[in-house]
């Protein structure tokens, strides 16, 4: 099942996605949930399947607009050099445990949303990932159990400010509009093991990234347990995997994010999350 959330008829909503389109669940949920972050912690991923079952769409795709899946997470968890490839090219050990960032949600755009060049930087980068969704909350998950806490799959790119970055983490990580996530959820029912998905980002159609998942450094289920060490983790957290080579500034020369490119980052059994990166409005500055 796909699992999205949107909106349509100038309204906030959730739903399941089909070749024929978008399924509303919000309704068929009885409006028992504002989000779809809520119908995850009320545990409702079996009564989203039997409710999209023989269901008829509610809205043609392109009727909706595409929200983050969960538009509202409590944590964004992010892993950094996740793969043997990106730790070489950046000249980086190997992490002796998953490093860990945060990220915030206001970062967060959905699919064929704008992804917002800095104003300060023209140093703007992509990062593919795979991104993982919490659907049963946890602490001190133990590996082997990881992936049952998992409500499904989704593509993300860690934009990133380089030379902000430089001095720090943090920031050069959560500029607004930012981090495109989606295009939906895809549950963990039809990925089972995530290893072996092909990761692939295009800049203006371009191949710049490419890698499967099996090479993560630090394994889906090993990244879970280890953040569930030190925070609870809960339904609707989205964990982002790490990202492979390729990215543009240990290009020579470095290969920059401007305003009027379109980004995508495809993942095996997933799809397809695009992204028009623009400028930042004059309306965003003091």
């Amino acid at each position: 099942m796909k699992l999205a959330s949107y909106i349509a008829n100038g309204k906030a909503a959730f739903g399941a996605v089909t070749a024929e389109g978008v399924i509303d669940l919000s309704g068929r949920l009885g409006g028992d949930y504002r989000s779809l972050r809520e119908a995850l912690a009320g545990g409702e991923l079996t009564r989203m399947s039997e409710a999209a079952v023989m269901a008829k769409p509610d809205h043609a795709l392109a009727h909706v607009k595409f929200l983050p899946p969960i538009p509202d997470p409590e944590k964004i968890l992010c892993a950094g050099i996740n793969y043997r490839s990106h730790a070489a090219e950046t000249g980086r050990e190997l992490p002796k445990q998953p490093s860990m960032f945060l990220r915030l949600a206001s970062t967060l755009v959905g699919h064929e949303g704008d992804m917002v060049c800095p104003a300060v930087s023209r140093c703007f980068d992509f990062e593919g990932e795979l991104a993982v969704v919490i659907g049963r909350p946890g602490r001190h998950i133990p590996v082997e159990r990881a992936l049952d806490h998992v409500a499904g799959y989704t593509c993300f790119c860690d934009g990133s400010v380089r030379d902000y970055q430089k001095f720090s983490v943090t920031s050069g990580k959560n500029f607004p509009a930012t981090g495109p996530l989606g295009p939906w959820i895809v549950t963990r029912d039809e990925i089972g093991d995530p290893k072996g998905l092909a990761l692939t980002t295009r800049l203006n159609g371009q191949q710049v990234q490419h890698s499967i998942t099996d090479l993560l450094i630090y394994s889906v289920a090993q990244i879970i347990a280890f953040c569930s060490d030190f925070t609870p983790l809960a339904a609707g957290d989205i964990i982002a995997t790490g990202t492979p080579e390729g990215v543009g500034h240990r290009r020579n020369p470095p290969l920059w994010m401007k305003p009027g490119d379109v980004l995508e980052v495809e993942i095996s059994g997933i799809g397809v999350l695009r992204s028009r990166v623009v400028e930042e409005p004059a309306s965003a500055r003091d």
